[in-house]
């Protein structure tokens, strides 16, 4: 059996976060010296670090947050496919793959893996693409980058027009290490009440033939 691929970004004290937003940390809270029987840790984060799933509730106050999402949206058959060639992805550079029997797809961008620099500059993920994939039956789109759009958006188009298509949201997985091809994934999101995010632990184990979607 096929091992799983770790494609997530490790929570580490030097990791990087979205300008302005609240930093990793991991300390000691107590040491099993002190307690004398067990060692415990605490942490601080914001909910968009590292890989992470966006809810609805991120960027539309009525919507869903974290805890009423269907994690089915999570596990499942998912395709990786290479857009690296272009900063500019569209429904016609998409168009170039092959859709059949896909409901999860990863984005391996030009963007290089690196959990401890913030871009200045992402590869733009035109809001074309969510009428598209939702068209191929798609219901997760996971991409290598901080978000799926610019960190300086106000007006979040591409979150909004993957939203209207019914299009679920992962964001920083970890790709370079990564053949195209399809695999199962596991990204489940932590049960936060009311939260409008997650962290998640984002897994990939290659596939050779059709599994439950």
């Amino acid at each position: 059996m096929a091992n799983w691929i770790d494609i997530s970004q490790p929570l580490t004290n030097d990791i990087a976060q979205f300008p302005g937003d609240t930093p990793f940390s991991y300390s000691p809270t107590f040491t099993k010296e002190e307690t004398g029987s067990a060692n415990i840790g605490q942490m601080t984060a914001s909910l968009h670090i590292g890989t992470h799933i966006d809810a609805p509730f991120h960027y539309d106050s009525d919507g869903k947050t974290v805890e009423q999402l269907n994690i089915d949206h999570y596990i499942g058959k998912a395709m990786v496919i290479d857009v690296s060639h272009t900063n500019w992805i569209t429904a016609d550079v998409l168009q170039e793959f092959e859709w059949e029997n896909v409901t999860r797809v990863l984005l391996h961008t030009s963007l290089p893996n690196n959990p401890a620099y913030f871009p200045d500059k992402l590869p733009y993920l035109d809001p074309d693409i969510a009428g598209f994939l939702q068209e191929k039956g798609v219901i997760l789109i996971g991409v290598d980058i901080p978000s799926v759009d610019a960190p300086d958006s106000k007006d979040l188009e591409t979150h909004h027009a993957l939203y209207r298509n019914g299009i679920h949201i992962l964001e920083n997985v970890m790709l370079d290490h990564v053949n195209t091809g399809h695999y199962e994934l596991i990204a489940l999101p932590l049960a936060i009440h009311g939260a409008d995010g997650s962290p998640v632990r984002a897994v990939l184990r290659p596939i050779n033939e059709e599994i439950p979607s």
